[in-house]
């Protein structure tokens, strides 16, 4: 590895990389933003290699000791604040062009390194088709082609975590799969601003070690790219849609149902529900907005989730691995909001979000006894404030404040809102 370093350093102070062509390859990369700023290229005839990476050392401070959160890592039961290291990714990129100078195959190799271990985020390779200029196909471990903010890089986001909907219904944001990508690269082609995504996942994505039934999900996202709608104003938008499932292991199988005025869950025990498929469909819109002011800039984003996820009494993630316990589908929905205003290094964040993993039932409906409810069934409201310092090409400062509310119930803990709103001090450094 140490010999593999130097070389990798010895021939960059040697070799030059084509500016378009890295420009392009740049372009090509679905879930990082901007690596070709500081990239170490290396060049030899048709071949490309860059290695960028980024880590974000942090503090926080919690409203109350081993209070849950959703603003990274669980606290422990005595911590109420704490250093720690959220992300420290270090990413390699190929590219080979023929020679015409098109980009005909990529891969990407990406791993997260912290304190609580090492784990692999990237895993891919791609190859374009170059008769058209229109397809390319995707395969290995990478992000689920679904919404805007699972796939915004941690290191180009401005809240320093996704939503709580995000990280629960897309854990890890990635998934091993095989992708079909329609987007137009020819600069003359009048389809030039879509971008189609559609592929096939194992469906649990990293929340488990590997595929534990035989069912599939199927993720799509259709959408046009930055558009100019009038001077200093840029719009994109896109929807996305997933089919997917996972299989019952047990005979249970709780529905909501509505009678007398009351809704609740309800039993479904017929020994003929093993083996059948449980489903998960999730529909979503995106839209984002650009201002461009002669000092500054504002951007609006927006995001909704609606659909049905089929998941455990406690938690509405999707199992990682296959489970005998009883299973409840529950109808979902959710929003992001972000409001933000830069001024020339310095820039200003709002955000919103919600994610109500229960829509058919709500406040003090939501109990144990009558209606075997659970705190997988409460919704949860945050509200997000920020100010973010871009020091330079390679250093930003964050500093963010999540207020979290969540509604008031006859559960047990969720009778009134915990204690559970953060304060994160981080620093990004880039390169």
């Amino acid at each position: 590895m140490k010999r593999l370093i130097i070389l990798i350093f010895f021939s960059a102070s040697f070799l030059i990389a084509t500016p378009v062509k890295a420009q392009l390859l740049m372009d090509m990369v679905d879930t990082t933003k901007e690596m070709g700023k500081d990239m170490l290229g290396l060049y030899q005839k048709f071949n490309y290699l860059r290695i960028s990476g980024y880590m974000q050392p942090q503090f926080q401070v919690i409203s109350e000791k081993g209070a849950p959160t959703y603003a990274g890592p669980s606290f422990p039961e005595k911590v109420d604040n704490r250093f720690t290291l959220r992300r420290g990714r270090i990413r390699f990129d190929y590219a080979r062009f023929n020679q015409h100078d098109e980009v005909s195959f990529q891969f990407a190799f990406q791993f997260d390194g912290t304190e609580r271990g090492v784990n692999i985020r990237d895993f891919w390779g791609r190859v374009f088709e170059n008769k058209w200029h229109i397809f390319s196909f995707t395969s290995g471990m990478f992000a689920r082609p679904f919404g805007y903010e699972v796939n915004l890089s941690s290191s180009d986001r401005e809240s320093p975590e996704r939503g709580r909907m995000s990280q629960i219904l897309m854990k890890t944001e990635r998934d091993l799969g095989v992708m079909m990508t329609i987007e137009p690269r020819n600069r003359n082609n009048r389809l030039k601003w879509l971008k189609i995504d559609a592929g096939v996942f194992n469906g649990q994505g990293l929340s488990g070690p590997s595929e534990y039934d035989s069912y599939k999900d199927f993720i799509a996202r259709a959408g046009f790219k930055p558009l100019k709608i009038a001077t200093g104003i840029r719009m994109s938008a896109a929807v996305s849609y997933l089919n997917g499932g996972l299989q019952q292991n047990s005979r249970y199988l709780y529905n909501m149902v509505e009678k007398n005025g009351l809704s609740y869950f309800e039993a479904d025990s017929n020994a003929a529900n093993i083996g059948n498929k449980a489903p998960r469909k999730y529909y979503g819109a995106d839209m984002q907005w650009t201002f461009t002011h002669p000092k500054s800039k504002t951007i609006l984003r927006a995001e909704y989730w609606r659909g049905t996820q089929t998941a455990q009494a406690n938690t509405t993630e999707t199992p990682g691995t296959l489970t005998a316990d009883p299973l409840y589908i529950r109808k979902f929905d959710g929003a992001y909001f972000y409001l933000l205003h830069a001024i020339g290094k310095h820039q200003l964040a709002v955000k919103y979000d919600w994610y109500d993993p229960n829509t058919r039932v709500s406040g003090k409906e939501i109990q144990k006894l009558t209606g075997n409810f659970h705190v997988a069934d409460v919704r949860h409201d945050t509200w997000g404030f920020g100010y973010l310092h871009y020091l330079n090409d390679n250093l930003k400062f964050v500093l963010w404040y999540d207020l979290v509310r969540n509604e008031t119930t006859a559960l047990d803990g969720y009778t009134s809102d915990k204690k559970d709103n953060v304060l994160t001090a981080r620093l990004q450094y880039r390169f």
